[in-house]
C-alpha cells in the first residue's frame, strides 16, 4: 500500500459513519450474543482454534452480524472478502473466489467470504458458492434478516451451521451509546456530548434493538448541536425526537402507562369498539412496547372474551403473533391491527372462561377423585382382570355418534361448567348440546 492509499483509507474512516467506526474489532469489546461467543461456548472455542465451519447468522438489523464477522475473520487471521447480495452477481463470487485461490497459493492464508444479505441471491447464485464451500476454497459467512430455512437453498444450508442472534436489549444498547459518547478515538468523545436521561430512553426505545439506528441517530444529533459556553453539547430529548423524526410519547413500558393502555386496549375490544382498539394498540405499537406482548395479550383475549363464540378468533390472534415474529416491525404492526379489528368486531362470550374458573376452584378445593374404571385404559393383561374399560360404550357404535356414560368421577356426577352464551357459533353449540340431552335423556334444559 503506498502513501495514497494510505491516506485514503485514513479519510475514508474518518468521515465513515459513527456506527462503522465504532464497531469492535474483538470479542472483549462485543456486545450482545453471548449465547454464541460469550466465554466457553461452542463457536468462541472454535473461532480461537481456527476450526471454523461455514456460518449462516440469522438475526434482526443490528444486531451485530457484520460485526461478528469482521472480528471472526481477525481472530483466525484469516483474509476478509466481503460483498453485497444486493448489488453482486455471479461473475462478481467467480472473480473472489480466483482471488481466494491466489491469495491462498501465495501467503497460505484462508479467505473468509462474507455475504451480506445472502437471502438476496437467487437458487443459481447460491448454487454458484457451492463447490467452493464443500472443497474449502473459502469459508462462508452469510448474514440474513430472513429465516435461512426459506431464504436458503438445501443443499448450502447443509453445509453450514446457522446461529441465530437475538435482538439487543435495552441494556446492551445503552452501553454502546454510552461507548460511543465516550471513546475519544473512534467516537464522539472529542465532542464533549451530554445526553439527558430522557433523550437517552427514547434513542434507546426508537431504536428498536437495532444498534446501527441509535448510533447513527446519536452522530446526527450530536453534529447538529453547537457546543455551550463550557464546550459541552447538550442534547435533550427534542433535539434526539428531531434526529431520529419520532416524537416520544409519554409512555413507560415497565410502569403505570404500559398496564393503564393494555387495559384501555382489553376493555375496548371486549367493548366492541374497533376504533378505540386500534387507537391503543397503535398508542402501544408506536411508543416501542414489545410487539410480541401485544399479541400474547390478543391471544389471551381471543380464548377469554370471546372464545368459543368464534373460535376463529383464537387463530386470527396466533396467526398475528406468528406474522410479528417472522417479518418483525414495523411491517407486523398490520398484523397485530387486524388481528385487533377482527377481535374488537367478533361476537363476544366468557362461558369458556367461566367454565375453566368453575373446573379451576372445583380442584382448588381439594377435588383429586379416582378416573372411573370403564374409562380407563386397560394397557396389561392385569389391569383388564381388574375391570379396567369394562363397561366402557364406544360413542361411534351409537346411532348420531352420542351415547349417554358416566364420564365425571362419581362425587361429580350431575355438575355442570360450561353453559354457551347465545352469540355468534355458540347458538350452534347450544342447540347441538340440547339435541344431544334429549337423546341421551337427560333433563338439563339450561
Amino acid at each position: 500500500m503506498d502513501m495514497f492509499e494510505h491516506n485514503l483509507e485514513e479519510r475514508m474512516k474518518e468521515e465513515a459513519p459513527l456506527a462503522a467506526r465504532m464497531r469492535p474489532a474483538s470479542f472483549n469489546d462485543f456486545v450482545g450474543q453471548v449465547h454464541l461467543i460469550g466465554e466457553g461456548r461452542v463457536l468462541r472455542r472454535a473461532i480461537e482454534v481456527v476450526q471454523l465451519p461455514s456460518i449462516i447468522l440469522w438475526g434482526p438489523p443490528g444486531s451485530g452480524k457484520t460485526t461478528l464477522a469482521y472480528i471472526i475473520a481477525n481472530t483466525t487471521d484469516s483474509r476478509f472478502s466481503p460483498i453485497s447480495a444486493v448489488s453482486a452477481g455471479v461473475a462478481d463470487l467467480r472473480r473472489l473466489v480466483e482471488e481466494a485461490k491466489e491469495h491462498r497459493k501465495l501467503y497460505q492464508q484462508k479467505t473468509i467470504l462474507f455475504i451480506d444479505e445472502i437471502h438476496r441471491f437467487n437458487k443459481a447464485q447460491q448454487d454458484a458458492i457451492l463447490p467452493f464451500v464443500e472443497d474449502g476454497t473459502v469459508t462462508l459467512i452469510g448474514a440474513t434478516t430472513e429465516n435461512p430455512s426459506f431464504e436458503v437453498v438445501s443443499p448450502l444450508l447443509s453445509r453450514c451451521r446457522v446461529l441465530t442472534l437475538k435482538p439487543l436489549t435495552d441494556d446492551e444498547i445503552r452501553v454502546i451509546i454510552i461507548r460511543a459518547l465516550r471513546d475519544s478515538l473512534n467516537g464522539l468523545g472529542l465532542l464533549s456530548v451530554v445526553l439527558d436521561n430522557d433523550a437517552m430512553a427514547h434513542l434507546i426505545t426508537m431504536s428498536n434493538h437495532d444498534a446501527r439506528t441509535a448510533l447513527n441517530a446519536l452522530e446526527t444529533a450530536a453534529q447538529g448541536t453547537s457546543p455551550d459556553a463550557d464546550g459541552k453539547r447538550h442534547i435533550s430529548l427534542p433535539t434526539i425526537e428531531d434526529a431520529i423524526q419520532h416524537r416520544a410519547l409519554r409512555y413507560d413500558k415497565a410502569g403505570e402507562q404500559h398496564y393503564d393502555l393494555i387495559s384501555a386496549l382489553h376493555k375496548s375490544l371486549r367493548g366492541s369498539d374497533p376504533d378505540a382498539s386500534l387507537y391503543w394498540l397503535a398508542r402501544m405499537v408506536e411508543a416501542g412496547e414489545d410487539p410480541l406482548y401485544i399479541a400474547r395479550r390478543l391471544v389471551r383475549f381471543a380464548s377469554e372474551d370471546v372464545g368459543m363464540a368464534d373460535p376463529q378468533a383464537l387463530v386470527v390472534a396466533m396467526a398475528a403473533q406468528q406474522a410479528v415474529h417472522f417479518v418483525g416491525m414495523p411491517e407486523g404492526n398490520l398484523a397485530l391491527a387486524e388481528a385487533a379489528v377482527y377481535l374488537a368486531t367478533a361476537p363476544k362470550s366468557n362461558s369458556l372462561y367461566q367454565a375453566y374458573s368453575q373446573v379451576q376452584q372445583e380442584i382448588k378445593q381439594g377435588s383429586n377423585d379416582a378416573v372411573p374404571l370403564h374409562l380407563r385404559n386397560p394397557v396389561t393383561p392385569l389391569m383388564k382382570s381388574m375391570g379396567y374399560g369394562k363397561g366402557y360404550k364406544y360413542a361411534h357404535d351409537y346411532p348420531g355418534h352420542i351415547v349417554e356414560q358416566q364420564n365425571l368421577p362419581d362425587s361429580l356426577q350431575g355438575k355442570h361448567y360450561y353453559t354457551p352464551s347465545d352469540q355468534g357459533y355458540e347458538k350452534q353449540v347450544i342447540a347441538r348440546l340440547k339435541n344431544w340431552w334429549r337423546e341421551k335423556g337427560e333433563k338439563r334444559e339450561d
